[in-house]
């Protein structure tokens, strides 16, 4: 199995050290790189369904170039003002006004040699946007962020589990896998769920308790 790690861990940044990397490290690699400052390139453009990690991905990115001294900004559906790291989520969600924001950002951030990291829900081919924006995204890197098999879907709720402090056993996580949401987020706010309501009864988690949240917090 490849390298995996706890996507989210509690009351906490998102980091690049536990982005759950899956079919993913090719681009795990590249945006360490380039954080650390190597190569060229200085836009990155992710694409990807909902959940596949792609949030992550980007606020693990400006959370790392905060910690080495660097003015970053994160920014979801709006066009931040220019920083030495911008990351811009949910490009699609920009009306015409803020894509010539972007494709301004995008010109002043190339001049002044900063990172823009941008996501979507399509590829550059399919965006919904000025033709010339599209163009430009498509300039940079451009990555599919691959959503988790069950293996590793089921790896990341154990080493959530793990982090949380409690045991979480097979029986409960294959039933979670089988009746829960397919996204990792949704998954891991069922495990949330559990952990509160089983120390609120102060038992283990058990498949009994898991059908209980199912059935009243995420039908």
């Amino acid at each position: 199995m490849s390298q995996l790690l706890l996507d989210i861990a509690p009351e906490s940044h998102p980091t690049l050290d536990s982005f759950v990397a899956g079919r993913n490290m090719e681009l795990l690699s590249a945006l360490r790189h380039t954080l650390a400052g190597g190569g060229n390139e200085r836009c990155f453009y992710v694409w990807g369904e909902t959940g596949s990690g792609k949030s992550h991905l980007l606020q693990a990115c400006v959370h790392a170039a905060r910690g080495m001294g660097q003015n970053a900004l994160y920014a979801q559906g709006v066009v931040p003002e220019s920083a030495a790291v911008v990351a811009l989520d949910d490009v699609e969600k920009l009306d015409d006004a803020a894509q010539i924001g972007l494709f301004n950002l995008y010109n002043q951030m190339r001049e002044s040699g900063g990172l823009l990291l941008i996501s979507g829900r399509e590829s550059v081919l399919h965006l919904g946007l000025r033709d010339d924006l599209r163009t430009r995204l498509g300039w940079g890197l451009v990555y599919q962020v691959h959503g988790l098999s069950d293996d590793e879907k089921a790896f990341a709720l154990l080493q959530h589990a793990r982090a949380k402090g409690f045991f979480l056993s097979h029986e409960v996580t294959q039933y979670l896998l089988r009746h829960g949401r397919r996204d990792l987020p949704s998954l891991l706010a069922v495990l949330d769920a559990l952990d509160a309501h089983s120390l609120s009864l102060h038992r283990a988690p058990s498949v009994p308790l898991l059908k209980e949240i199912l059935q009243r917090e995420f039908k």
